[in-house]
């Protein structure tokens, strides 16, 4: 019998992603064996994102075990990947797609984000939730925050911030959806690249007949097709999870619409463009968003960008 080797992070949101994974496997008839580790992401909790270099902070270590043979597949969050892998990797796969918005957690209900006269303070590490914030509700105070789901809910009930800003995913997979008050719209708060979806990466030179098994087991086309638009736009953007950019792709049919943008880290400028197209064009269409953001402000603000954040 087939045996795939799979890595993953530590941390219980991550284990939640790779025993799904492993358990759709094995009812495909393959043996899984699943080894888990820390990446700098999950140890160094002191820094943002940013300020420690976005690229692969989360995936980098799991690429090493990936090239070193001693793991087949590495199952990551589809929104923690980099929109350019290391030479000598690829995505192979995109799982079925949870619900994408963002959500409000707390411990009190009568949280009202809307609600001027009150000072809500609320805790994320995003810039571009950040950002958006600002843009929408300017009057909420914003709280550096990382650490995995339980670490912030942790620090919230400390009295840390009020509220948290989180993927409906990741709340609804580790069983926190009591604690949600505000559902946030895709409209207003739309999500970041890959948000909601699981990627299956491996090392290229993975053995062919694997790599297939594999694919053909986890693989959505729909949710490929919306990924590789939204991984192209992040591409054309030369941006990571460190920039306050965001795209979702939905099909209409058999058409591909993809919406997405920049805002500024002060959140007074927010671009936001729609391109249509077949999904057979994902690729184009997710270039073409990017070129036409870029050549409308979104140079200006990425430059910002990377000179606020040093």
């Amino acid at each position: 019998m087939t045996t795939i080797h799979i890595g993953s992070r530590k941390s219980k949101l991550a284990m939640w992603q790779t025993e799904t994974v492993a358990a759709l496997l094995e009812k495909a008839g393959l043996e899984t064996v699943i080894s888990s580790m820390e990446t700098k992401g999950d140890k160094i909790l002191d820094v943002s994102i940013a300020k420690i270099g976005s690229k692969g902070v989360f995936t980098e270590e799991l690429e090493e075990q990936l090239a070193g043979g001693s793991t087949d597949i590495a199952v990551h969050s589809a929104k923690d990947m980099q929109s350019i892998l290391p030479a000598g990797f690829g995505l192979i796969a995109f799982t079925d797609r949870e619900k994408v918005n963002d959500v409000l957690l707390s411990m009190d209900k009568s949280i009202d984000i809307t609600d001027t006269s009150r000072k809500i303070r609320v805790g994320t590490s995003s810039v571009r939730r950040i950002a958006l914030l600002k843009h929408y509700y300017p009057h909420v105070e914003t709280v550096d925050m990382r650490g995995n789901l339980q670490t912030r809910i942790r620090k919230m009930e400390e009295g840390t911030c009020d509220a948290l800003i989180l993927a409906y995913a990741g709340v609804k997979r580790m069983e926190y959806e009591d604690m949600i008050v505000k559902v946030f719209s895709k409209e207003e708060f739309i999500p970041p690249v890959g948000q909601g979806c699981i990627a299956i990466e491996a090392a290229e030179n993975l053995d062919a007949e694997k790599q297939e098994r594999v694919r053909t087991c986890l693989n959505n086309p729909d949710s490929e097709d919306c990924l590789l638009a939204e991984r192209a736009y992040l591409r054309t953007m030369e941006g990571g999870c460190s920039i306050p950019a965001f795209a979702l792709a939905i099909l209409d049919g058999e058409q591909l619409v993809l919406r997405g943008g920049l805002a500024s880290l002060d959140g007074k400028t927010v671009l936001v463009k729609t391109e249509k197209g077949s999904r057979e064009e994902a690729d184009q269409l997710g270039q073409r968003l990017g070129k036409y953001i870029l050549e409308n402000g979104g140079r200006e603000i990425l430059a910002e960008v990377r000179r606020m954040q040093g």
